[in-house]
């Protein structure tokens, strides 16, 4: 399983606005420098995260983005939807075919789905504020 690059983006994007002291606005540029991205490529990845309602974006000079929540409620699994979506990982291509079906669907996406869903719960439970203090131990 792999999530793609936009992912790894918003991850470290929301990581950076919880670090910012006083919630102040931090601007594309800025982001996108850090991370070594196009401003551009990043501006696709920050509208997801505005339309999750998991930052927000103030326009003009002094304008750019800040975290809308507090770090600690903000879960990876929040982020993780933002930019992929909600759809599962998995899907059984032999719905017909016996004897990988029985009368409620696929053996195999049972387990997937079952999987799966340990997996998001974990997500739900990680929050970016753990990501946040560890980077803040590292910097003392």
């Amino acid at each position: 399983m792999k999530y793609s690059k936009a992912t790894n983006y918003a991850l470290h994007t929301m990581v950076h606005l919880a670090l910012v002291p006083g919630g102040k606005a931090v601007g594309v540029e800025y982001l996108a420098q850090e991370q070594k991205v196009s401003p551009t490529y990043l501006s696709k990845i920050l509208t997801k995260l505005v339309k999750a309602g998991l930052i927000e974006s103030t326009p003009g000079v002094n304008g750019g983005y800040r975290l809308i929540k507090q770090a600690e409620d903000i879960s990876f699994l929040d982020v993780i939807q933002a930019i992929e979506g909600t759809t599962t990982l998995f899907s059984c291509s032999s719905l017909d075919h016996e004897p990988l079906t029985f009368h409620k669907g696929c053996y195999i996406q049972k387990v997937m789905l079952e999987s799966e869903g340990k997996m998001k719960n974990e997500l739900k439970n990680r929050k970016i504020s753990e990501v946040v203090e560890a980077a803040k131990e590292d910097k003392k």
